[in-house]
């Protein structure tokens, strides 16, 4: 049954704007489009908003499915942060992650991540003495490469006009990046395979290893943490709760449980959506933040899809990888059990990131190309206010959606016991790796529970439960129709499809969209 987010609210009979979907994108939308006084009605298909910015809580504890740390947070120049504080109107608050934000684990060889970029540098060279000049071009590439997006990012927003005029003056810098791998660009650097590895650890951050990724998705996410990592005092929940005040008050609404089947198109003109239950909503505009190819696969009427050949969009682009999450859920505080709040990255000593990952595709009992560690509990300074005595751990790794393909289709927790012994046997090699990196928290686990592609699939409606919507390779940069509007007349995209991976490409998207929809430049007023 749909029903509002918040019990109070009241169904608006107009709205200026409908938003599908309520991840980080659709949020940033409405809460920017309610601020230039649009009402805005947003709908989100399960029961709880927030898309990746969701939380779940069982038998006493609570995880946060996607949020594990954001950058740029503990400088108030930032633009990220400027974009959170104007869509919560400030009240969303951050907790510094400490000096070390990421530790990389190469066998039995441990990598600190310490910010500020002096120290990133000063840090790296201490393991890496005789690379102190590929250490100090890496990081000047960084800079480089990030200073060229801007521009491309914005000519998403601009008038085609526009574009056919300036397009190309604002996109061929950012080519000259976008263009080559990550691997290409760092191995033209040095030929220290370890280093090459240390540098590109982050790669779990978009999903792509360092062959197959644009080197400027890599730097973006380098960029980000190099002033450290922060995380949402009470909670990445805390994210939907700032920014609901925001659109509520031009008369806006979030709704869950509200499931769109279709939406609805006259005359080449997005008028509205048709819900699973049947009723509509009929509006001025519509955005799906629902990732483009379920877009384009399931909420167009299929006469417009074949119209504007929108398949064969698609298959210009890839989905990103799937993965698994196991929930840790512990007795004894974070201090008690000394949990960091550094996130950890391991990986296995031998070969470099793309073998690892092939190796383990061709085998699954391979070991794990990547884990991944974060430690919830121990990084918001609220928890213990909120679970005394208890802690948290997530654990990520990558799973392809096939492994779990043939239950597709089935209900989420009733799909039967091979499918549940499946899950522990990769919980139970996961757990193993948790207890080899914090042997004191071994006896001390309470519960846990493995979430799948299938579970991603069923959430956050990716349909081949991606974790970052499309691929971030060099072919991908190159798709002009990854922006916010569509050869559909008042209808546009948000989210991490049109900008990158994460909630600071899903954020930044909101601002993309908001600009395109009123014409206004918005990041002007926002900075």
């Amino acid at each position: 049954m749909i029903q509002s987010y918040k019990k109070k609210s009241l169904l608006q009979e107009k709205y200026d704007t409908i938003i599908i979907g309520s991840g980080m994108g659709g949020l940033a939308t409405a809460a920017i489009l309610a601020k230039e006084g649009q009402k805005v009605l947003v709908l989100e298909k399960h029961y709880t908003p927030g898309g990746f910015t969701h939380v779940f809580k069982r038998k006493g504890y609570e995880w946060d499915v996607g949020i594990h740390y954001i950058g740029e947070m503990q400088r108030d120049t930032s633009l990220l942060k400027k974009l959170f504080d104007y869509i919560t109107d400030g009240e969303l608050k951050w907790a510094d992650m400490g000096d070390v934000y990421d530790k990389v684990v190469i066998g039995d060889e441990h990598f600190d991540f310490v910010k500020g970029v002096k120290n990133f540098k000063k840090q790296l060279i201490t393991y890496f003495p005789e690379e102190e000049r590929a250490i100090n071009d890496y990081v000047d590439l960084i800079f480089k490469a990030v200073k060229t997006s801007k521009n491309y990012y914005i000519s998403k927003a601009i008038s085609p006009i526009w574009d056919t005029l300036f397009g190309k003056f604002f996109k061929s810098p950012f080519y000259k990046y976008s263009d080559k791998t990550t691997h290409e660009v760092v191995s033209s650097l040095t030929n220290n395979e370890t280093l090459i590895k240390v540098l590109t650890a982050q790669y779990g951050d978009y999903g792509l290893p360092p062959k197959q990724s644009s080197f400027v998705m890599h730097a973006s996410v380098v960029r980000h943490y190099f002033d450290g990592g922060s995380f949402p005092i009470g909670g990445s929940s805390q994210i939907v709760k700032k920014v609901d005040p925001i659109i509520a008050a031009s008369g806006g609404t979030i709704l869950v449980s509200a499931e769109v089947e279709e939406v609805i198109i006259e005359k080449n003109t997005a008028v509205g959506v048709r819900m699973k239950d049947g009723k509509e909503f009929r509006t001025t505009n519509i955005i799906s933040n629902a990732g483009i190819m379920t877009t384009y696969n399931k909420l167009l009427p299929s006469k417009i899809v074949e119209k504007h050949r929108l398949k064969e969009h698609l298959k210009k682009v890839k989905r990103s990888v799937a993965h698994a999450s196991l929930y840790i859920g512990l007795e004894g505080t974070p201090e008690e059990l000394d949990i960091p709040k550094t996130n950890y990255w391991v990986f296995p000593k031998e070969n470099d990131h793309d073998t690892c990952i092939n190796n383990y595709l061709k085998d699954l009992s391979q070991p794990f190309p990547l884990v991944y560690l974060s430690f919830p509990s121990a990084k918001d300074p609220d928890w213990s206010d909120r679970y005394p005595g208890k802690s948290t751990i997530d654990v990520i790794t990558l799973i392809p959606y096939e492994t779990f393909e043939e239950w597709a289709g089935t209900s989420w927790k009733k799909r039967g016991e091979i499918y549940e012994n499946k899950k522990e046997e990769i919980a139970q090699r996961l757990l193993k790796e948790v207890y080899k990196q914090l042997p004191q928290v071994k006896g001390k686990v309470n519960c846990y529970e493995l979430s799948t592609p299938l579970t991603t699939e069923h959430f956050v409606n990716y349909e081949k439960g991606e974790i970052y919507g499309l691929d971030h390779s060099p072919s991908r940069f190159r798709q002009s129709f990854l922006k916010p509007r569509t050869p559909i007349k008042n209808f546009y995209l948000t989210g991490q499809d049109i900008v990158t991976a994460g909630v600071g490409g899903a954020l930044f998207a909101g601002v993309l969209t908001s600009m395109a929809i009123t014409g206004k430049n918005v990041l002007k007023k926002i900075l």
